[in-house]
């Protein structure tokens, strides 16, 4: 028994450390290594200074508004190539208050009747109609996003002209109830404000069709899919109802 330990003893005591040491390392998923490696490895380690740290700081917050800048740009332009396509020109505005709890319903503007805006001026954005201005002040102006579920727009789909009229859900969808039995709609219609309307001119773009229920009582009914940005709103144009809006 002697000789086999003394030939043997070694190797099965080297086993048993390398296997404690493995499963150790395992339970602690080698935190323990990158404690003692990071003790050892902390004197060659060279920690910035407070100076350095207000330099990093800076140059952090720099790129941040660099990133903001350039996306503040990119919308001014999307909106400036947006009124080039319109034949009146129109108030730009910015958006400066829209309130979580009416995030689908209303917006306000930072420009108002110094500006020539009144009540019932037409509001769009790259991509269709946005709402109507519901009430006035000198500096600012409060919109009704087509959006809200009190907002009632007429629309026509463009290929059929079958009409109807679209009701907000507080969300990029709205709903379009037909006026006819058999609307002729089908996925991926255009949708347009219809040349009956009280509220706006005709011929603006409202969305495209992406579902329709032909056996809803009392009328048939499509999901049109809104096509103006409205999670996404931050500048806006704005037309009096006095001057009518048409497209090239």
């Amino acid at each position: 028994m002697r000789r086999w330990w003394d030939k043997h003893g070694v190797a099965i005591v080297l086993g048993g450390l390398t296997l404690s040491t493995a499963w150790f390392i395992r339970q602690t998923q080698g935190a323990a290594l990158f404690e003692a490696y990071q003790l050892l490895a902390r004197p060659f380690q060279s920690s910035p200074t407070q100076e350095e740290r207000l330099i990093n700081a800076r140059v952090l917050e720099l790129q941040q508004r660099l990133a903001e800048l350039e996306s503040q740009n990119q919308t001014l332009k999307e909106l400036l190539d947006f009124s080039k396509t319109q034949k009146q020109q129109g108030i730009s505005a910015p958006i400066v208050g829209r309130s979580a709890d009416h995030w689908w319903q209303q917006v306000t503007l930072g420009r108002g009747s110094q500006a020539g805006i009144t009540v019932n001026s037409v509001v769009m954005a790259p991509g269709g109609l946005v709402g109507r201005v519901v009430n006035v002040t000198p500096n600012t102006s409060r919109v009704l996003l087509i959006t809200d579920a009190t907002s009632q727009v007429g629309a026509v789909v463009s290929r059929s002209r079958r009409m109807g009229f679209i009701r907000g859900q507080g969300s990029n969808r709205a709903v379009m109830q037909f006026f006819d039995k058999v609307p002729e709609a089908r996925r991926g219609d255009v949708v347009s404000t219809s040349p009956v309307s009280k509220l706006f001119p005709p011929g603006l773009p409202l969305g495209r069709v992406e579902s329709v229920n032909i056996h809803k009582s009392p009328a048939p009914e499509a999901i049109i899919s809104l096509t103006a940005p409205f999670d996404s709103l931050e500048w806006v144009m704005v037309y009096p109802q006095s001057t009518a809006i048409e497209t090239e």
